[in-house]
C-alpha cells in the first residue's frame, strides 16, 4: 500500500512536470521606498525590466483568460498572469503606465474598506511607529483579548541611524532576535489575527506609548474609489476583491468571513457597474469553508499565496502564486526559468 502511494506521488509529479502550465505572479507595490520589511516593493525601473522579460520569453494573459483556458483543459505554454494585492495608489500612478507600455494585462485585488482613506494600511503604520530612528520606551504591554502581552526592548529601545540602514536590507520574518525589526515582526504577529477594530484600538495605544508623530506619506496611501474606474480604462486591468478589512480569514468566525467576502464584492460591483469575478485571500489565509464561501458568493476564481504552478489539476478557487521581489531583468529571467 505504501509503495502504491509513493508511486502515485511520483506519477503525479511527472504528469505535472510534463503538463502545460502557467505562473501567476503576485505583486503589491510599484514604488521606491526607504524601508521595505516585507519586500513588497518593486521599483518602476525593475518592473519595466521584468515586463520586458515577460514580453520576450513568456505568454502574458489576463487572469480571466487563464481561468477560461484552465476550465477548457488547454493552458497555453509558458503562460504568465500578473496580479497585485491590497490596492496601493501607486498601482494607478506607476504600475498602470508600465503595463500599458508593454500591453500586459493585470488583476488588482483591492481592500474595499481602505479605499479613499487618507491613511496608511495598518502594517505600514506599525512600521512607521517602530522602524524610524529614535528612542522608544524600554517596555511595552498590550492587553489583547484579555491577555497581557509584554515586550522588553533592551538595546532595541535605541534605534540608531546605523541600525536603520542595516534593516533596509533585512526582512521582518527573518530578523535577528532582539533587533527593532524583530520587535516589529513580533507585534505584527500579535495584531494579525484580530478584527479591524481591535487592531485600530491597539495601534492607537502603541502610538501613545511611542509618543511619535506619524509622518504623512501619501505614496503609502490606498486607492480612491474613483481610481478603480481609471485603472480599468483601456481594458488591460481588472479589479478583483480582497475583502473589506484584510483580515486573517481562518481566524475569523464564519459569519464574519461571509460578510468580509460578500460585502467587498458588492461594494466593487456598485462602483464598477459590472460583475466582479476574482478574489484574493488576504495573507493567503483560508480554510475549506472559506473557499466554499467564495464560491457561493459568485466569484469565478480565487488566488492564494501558495508558491506553485497552475496546471490542469489546480483548483480555480485556490490558485497558487509566486511573489515577485525587486529583481532586475536578468534576476527575474532566472526566477522565471526556475518556476517553469
Amino acid at each position: 500500500m505504501l509503495n502504491l502511494i509513493r508511486w502515485q506521488k511520483v506519477q503525479h509529479k511527472f504528469q505535472k512536470r510534463l503538463a502545460s502550465k502557467a505562473l501567476i505572479l503576485l505583486y503589491h507595490r510599484i514604488a521606491e521606498v526607504e524601508l521595505d520589511p516585507w519586500n513588497l516593493c518593486v521599483t518602476p525601473y525593475h518592473f519595466a525590466e521584468q515586463l520586458e522579460v515577460l514580453q520576450k520569453y513568456a505568454n502574458p494573459i489576463s487572469l480571466k483568460q487563464l481561468v477560461s483556458f484552465h476550465r477548457a483543459g488547454n493552458i497555453p505554454k509558458r503562460t504568465v498572469v500578473i496580479t497585485f494585492d491590497d490596492g496601493y495608489a501607486d498601482n494607478l500612478y506607476y504600475a498602470k503606465p508600465i503595463l500599458e507600455k508593454y500591453q500586459i494585462p493585470a488583476t488588482i485585488f483591492v481592500i474595499t474598506g481602505e479605499l479613499g482613506k487618507n491613511q496608511e494600511f495598518w502594517w505600514d503604520k506599525l512600521e512607521q511607529l517602530l522602524l524610524q530612528p529614535g528612542q522608544l520606551p524600554e517596555k511595552l504591554s498590550l492587553n489583547i483579548r484579555g491577555k497581557v502581552h509584554h515586550w522588553e526592548l533592551g538595546q532595541a529601545a535605541n534605534y540608531t541611524q546605523q541600525n536603520y540602514q542595516k534593516d533596509r536590507t533585512s526582512k521582518a520574518d527573518s530578523a535577528k532576535l532582539g533587533s527593532r525589526m524583530s520587535l516589529y515582526y513580533s507585534i505584527w504577529q500579535a495584531l494579525l489575527p484580530l478584527s479591524a477594530r481591535e487592531r485600530q484600538n491597539l495601534l492607537a495605544k502603541i502610538l501613545e506609548w511611542a509618543n511619535i508623530k506619524l509622518r504623512v506619506r501619501q505614496n503609502y496611501y490606498p486607492l480612491l474609489p474613483e481610481d478603480l474606474s481609471r485603472l480599468e480604462q483601456g481594458g488591460l486591468i481588472e479589479i478583483g476583491a480582497h475583502t473589506v478589512n484584510h483580515l486573517l480569514l481562518r481566524s475569523q468566525p464564519i459569519s464574519l468571513q461571509k460578510a468580509e467576502i460578500q460585502q467587498s464584492k458588492t461594494y466593487l460591483e456598485e462602483i464598477l457597474n459590472r460583475r466582479v469575478v476574482s478574489f484574493s485571500y488576504p495573507f493567503g489565509s483560508r480554510t475549506e469553508e472559506t473557499i466554499s464561501i467564495v464560491k457561493a458568493a459568485g466569484f469565478d476564481c480565487a488566488c492564494s499565496t501558495v508558491k506553485d504552478i497552475v496546471w490542469r489539476k489546480s483548483n480555480c478557487f485556490d490558485l497558487p502564486r509566486f511573489t515577485v521581489e525587486n529583481w532586475n531583468g536578468e534576476e527575474f529571467a532566472k526566477q522565471l526559468s526556475k518556476w517553469f
